[in-house]
């Protein structure tokens, strides 16, 4: 699909375009469309500067960096926010005042695309279950364009090879669909997975903003359209929204997957995340035989309960992604051997969530719990006697290997944001696979 025409000669504010290369890529797009490009971002210059510097080649990209200006947000043709901007922002409160469009990736894409979109999201397994979609969409011989939160991924670049004929797995976070709902779209088939307590910080412990923002995903479904309900989330959502739902409502739940599948990923919650994709092949009419074939030969999102490496009869997995109780939780069952194997480094910077439930489960699986230091370390250590704590990952990781031993296993599921330590989550795992493939 050529979109010159679309965004040739805008004036388009790009508002935090972010270190994990889908602002970059975003930008980059713009750029070869031809637009008139300012990069703003709050964060400082020396911050952003690999950002910067993956889009020196082109000329039509200006940047500026510190505390915003609202005259970047006036006399412009589109605001292209990132995910994470307040949502009582005052320079898209500017844009608005002035009948200028704010838009986010995900929601452009769908609409510009015009082709059939499949959205996932939910506080937990909305990645997995994405991938699992993709992988049964691939083996039933469809088209996949895969995009929204995915990490390096462009999602405004994926136009470039739209035909009319693919169809957009896209991954979708509450930022994100906020976007959707300003647009006043949802996808044609929207699966929400689970719902927990998460970005209490960003919400300010309100709930139901975040639950909204997560509606988006069907709110703007008409009849024919499915909405897939993850069973945990299922209740919650009928609670609030049963009567704004035009969509058709199908529950999965992991009891959908036949016992003798057996899946490669452990866990209980993945079995229930391949619920929630077997749901949406069975939506869009593809036949059990093709998705047992995609399920079963799935190996796995990486930083997601990824199994690294086993030195001397030691399993070490990476689960930087676990950024909520609930997520290192059903971590630590899944590699549960019964006998209180693991060892567990955990830690991080404080969301304001309830940790109390982790707290009184951890002593049943880990013989051993190791912590990075963080504000949300802070908050909890009290409850975790014998638990050490280190300002380095590497030291972390040194340390949970003198305490395992043949037939344990390393479980890296932090329960908490990366802030501070590192420059996001992807970074951390990214080190702790550097640092587990040199040991």
């Amino acid at each position: 699909m050529d979109a010159s025409s679309y965004f040739a000669g805008k004036k388009i504010t790009v508002m935090r375009i972010g270190l994990l290369g889908r602002g970059v890529g975003d930008t980059a797009f713009l750029a070869k469309c031809g637009a008139d490009i300012l990069v703003v971002d709050d964060a400082p210059q020396e911050v952003m500067q690999p950002s910067v510097d993956a889009l020196k080649e082109f000329k039509n990209v200006k940047f500026k960096f510190g505390k915003y200006d609202l005259a970047d947000f006036k006399d412009r043709d589109l605001i292209l926010k990132g995910s994470g901007t307040p949502i009582d922002s005052p320079e898209i409160a500017e844009a608005q005042k002035n009948n200028i469009p704010v838009r986010m990736s995900a929601d452009l894409f769908a609409e510009i695309a015009g082709i059939m979109c499949i959205g996932i999201t939910g506080t937990r397994g909305k990645t997995t279950t994405t991938y699992l979609i993709q992988a049964i969409l691939e083996e039933a011989g469809k088209k996949v364009l895969l995009g929204g939160n995915v990490r390096g991924v462009s999602t405004l670049a994926l136009l470039e090879v739209v035909q009319g004929d693919e169809v957009a797995v896209l991954e979708l976070d509450s930022w994100q669909l906020q976007g959707f709902g300003e647009a006043h779209l949802s996808p044609h088939v929207a699966v929400f997975t689970t719902f927990f307590p998460d970005h209490l910080n960003y919400y300010k412990g309100g709930l139901r903003e975040y639950l909204r923002d997560k509606a988006n995903i069907f709110l703007n479904q008409n009849e024919g359209d499915t909405l897939i309900l993850g069973s945990q989330a299922s209740s919650i959502v009928r609670d609030e929204y049963q009567d704004e739902i035009l969509s058709d409502i199908v529950i999965a739940g992991v009891e959908d997957v036949p016992e003798d599948w057996h899946l490669l990923i452990p866990g209980e919650h993945n079995r229930y995340d391949a619920a929630c994709a077997l749901a949406t092949a069975r939506a869009l009419f593809i036949g059990d035989d093709i998705s047992r074939t995609a399920l079963e030969n799935f190996k796995g999102v990486p930083g997601r309960l990824e199994l690294v490496r086993e030195v001397g009869g030691v399993k070490i997995y990476n689960d930087t992604t676990a950024t909520t109780p609930e997520a290192t939780l059903a971590a630590l069952a899944a590699v549960d051997n019964g006998e209180r194997g693991t060892v567990l480094i955990m830690g991080g910077a404080d969301k304001g969530l309830d940790m109390n439930a982790l707290l009184h489960e951890i002593p049943k699986y880990a013989k051993r719990v190791i912590m990075l230091k963080g504000t949300g370390t802070d908050k909890v250590l009290e409850f975790l006697p014998g638990a050490s704590v280190f300002d380095s990952l590497e030291a972390a990781v040194a340390e949970a290997t003198q305490a395992a031993t043949e037939g344990d296993t390393i479980l890296f599921s932090p329960a908490f944001a990366s802030f501070g330590m590192f420059a996001n989550e992807y970074d951390r795992g990214d080190q702790f696979d550097a640092i587990v493939q040199g040991l």
